[in-house]
């Protein structure tokens, strides 16, 4: 029963970060729809926020809500709970600060989401772009810890994050000049 359940999981982990990493895109649509013209706007941002709110209230938050049900069901009924303040649970301790660090992210995406279905545009499509990738890099952070879990050293799993933040920050950039010239 418990593989069935972890099974469930990660199925749930995977349908809340298709939610997380599409939530940011229609952020960025819908800022770069005010670009337009009146008609043009209105057509595009009717659209995109009927789109955004079935994607962030039937896909993403049912699926927050049972990754962490299921996610807490798999650690209390596999050995995980017993090593998570053990030397060998480090792995999973660093793993379940991530995770809040990625529920964090999840409500600062429905703060703008709910700003936005006001008609209220804080951020560009520039700073939506770098935001867009938080959940990139929290998952990269959450998949190394839990393949390798102890084996990795904590210096070279920094060091390989840091490199990938700046890898992807860096791809941003070189993004935004190929938009310039066109």
């Amino acid at each position: 029963m418990y593989l069935y359940l972890k099974a469930i999981h990660i199925i749930f982990v995977v349908t809340w970060f298709a939610g997380l990493f599409y939530m940011p895109r229609f952020f960025i649509y819908l800022t770069e729809a005010g670009e337009k013209n009146e008609i043009e706007k209105k057509i595009l941002r009717d659209q995109l926020l009927l789109m955004t709110n079935r994607l962030w209230y039937i896909i993403t938050w049912p699926s927050a809500i049972l990754t962490l049900i299921f996610g807490v069901v798999v650690l209390l009924n596999g050995p995980w709970f017993q090593i998570l303040f053990l030397p060998e649970g480090r792995w999973l301790l660093l793993k379940l600060i991530f995770v809040v660090l990625l529920y964090a992210y999840h409500f600062t995406l429905h703060k703008i989401y709910l700003q936005e279905a006001k008609g209220i545009y804080k951020y560009t499509s520039q700073q939506l772009r770098v935001w867009n990738e938080v959940a990139t890099i929290l998952l990269f952070a959450i998949v190394f810890l839990v393949t390798v879990k102890e084996s990795i050293s904590f210096v070279w799993g920094l060091i390989g994050l840091i490199a990938f933040i700046i890898i992807l920050m860096s791809g941003i950039k070189i993004y935004k000049s190929i938009r310039k010239k066109k």
